[in-house]
């Protein structure tokens, strides 16, 4: 398959999935789960496994399939699960997906990273790959900060001769404070709005 093609379907996808995204927040909105958390948290289930073991499956999913936006899944996990098991089933579904994208950048190479992020991202970090210990000072940065394409960067990672092992150290120490911020940001400022719109 042609990088443009494969592009083409990853994008249409991506596409689709934010088009979902958009639809069913429409659809809980009128149902009026943004209002009652428990109405909210009850689109789990009221099982205390089967909910969790979906969520982090779809984190999984949205890592290394963009699906729907990551910030929009991450923010509904801590909303479902609350501040703490959300946060927990983030971490482990977001650093599963980034071990994950990582192994495929590294075994499909230049081409599968091509047809999962456009050529101007790739153009615009693969200068930091020219130092090895520089890039693992700047992606171990990027990734300790909620807004860097972590994406991009894990596939890219996998052009590097970085360690299967210090790759993940980095992901498992770096991820939780941008996991953490990110969602509390889009909580928090998702509350704000509802403020403003009355």
């Amino acid at each position: 398959m042609s990088i443009a093609l494969s592009r083409k379907i990853i994008n249409t996808i991506s596409i689709v999935g934010i088009l979902i995204s958009i639809a069913l927040t429409i659809y809980f909105f009128n149902l009026g789960v943004f209002k009652d958390i428990n109405a909210l948290r009850g689109l789990v289930g009221d099982s205390i496994i089967l909910g969790p073991i979906i969520f982090i499956l779809l984190q999984i999913l949205q890592v290394v399939i963009p699906i729907i936006p990551g910030g929009i899944s991450s923010a509904a996990g801590v909303l479902i699960f609350g501040p703490f098991a959300g946060f927990i089933y983030n971490y482990v579904g977001i650093c599963i997906g980034s071990i994950i994208i990582f192994l495929l950048g590294r075994r499909y190479g230049k081409p599968f990273i091509l047809s999962m992020i456009s050529d101007k991202t790739y153009n615009k970090y693969i200068g930091w790959l020219d130092n090895q210990s520089r890039f693992e000072k700047l992606f171990a940065l990027a990734i300790f900060l909620p807004v860097a394409p972590d994406d991009a960067l894990c596939l890219m990672a996998g052009l590097t001769n970085i360690s299967v092992k210090k790759y993940i150290w980095i992901i498992l120490l770096a991820k939780p404070l941008s996991i953490f911020l990110y969602s509390m940001a889009l909580i928090y400022g998702g509350s704000f709005l509802t403020g403003l719109l009355g």
